[in-house]
């Protein structure tokens, strides 16, 4: 299983309506980044991701699962451009902010420590692990 951190302003799509998607899950689609794209082509059902509030917040709020693989964005006729589906699994008991990783050493390499702009990034297993820890799980 790989792991990765999608990230949402909040005021356009919120943890809480992630979550009343319910099993169905939701598309990850609006991404416009060679990069971001990339790598949800790289995803696999059932592979874990932190759900991130950017620009309000700026905080690792839940875990979602992939649902889907990578597919055509609903949203554009462009071919370019995919996306996964994605559902909630869990909120985090205590989310955790961008302040709180960047002040912890054993994230100083994390994507989201040192590439804040990339709206889908990838996460490795350890700090998947210390997300977790700092979270409460």
């Amino acid at each position: 299983m790989a792991y990765w951190l999608f990230k949402s302003e909040p005021d356009t799509w919120s943890w809480d309506q992630q979550v009343a998607k319910g099993a169905a899950g939701e598309e990850w689609n609006g991404v416009r980044n060679y990069q971001a794209r990339n790598n949800m082509r790289a995803m696999k059902i059932g592979d874990r991701g932190f759900f991130y509030h950017s620009n309000v917040g700026k905080e690792v709020v839940g875990i979602v699962e992939v649902s889907a693989l990578s597919h055509p964005d609903s949203t554009t006729d462009d071919p370019r451009w995919d996306c996964v589906d994605i559902r909630a699994v869990k909120p985090l008991p205590r989310p955790v902010t961008l302040e709180e990783a960047k002040a912890d050493p054993r994230l100083a390499e994390m994507a989201l420590v040192k590439n804040t702009r990339l709206s889908v990034q990838p996460v490795t297993e350890a700090e998947w692990r210390v997300i977790c820890e700092l979270g409460g799980l």
